[in-house]
């Protein structure tokens, strides 16, 4: 299926967001994810269903000030 990654189109086999960030390469570190703007808890990813054309975000934390 297709969906948007961070703006850019991508291509997964993935159906849930857990296994999605699995497959391209997300670890268990620190970030946060959205599902079509909307804030989804690290938790909740692996019930988290993905539909072909949503809008996934992953943000990881900066540091600065």
């Amino acid at each position: 299926m297709k969906i948007m990654l961070n703006g850019a189109p991508t291509d997964i086999a993935a159906k849930t967001l857990a296994d999605a960030l699995a497959e391209l390469g997300y670890d268990d570190g620190p970030f946060a994810t959205a599902l079509n703007r909307e804030f989804v808890p690290a938790g909740e990813r692996s019930a988290t269903p993905l539909e072909d054309g949503d809008a996934v975000e992953v943000i990881a934390p900066m540091q600065g000030g």
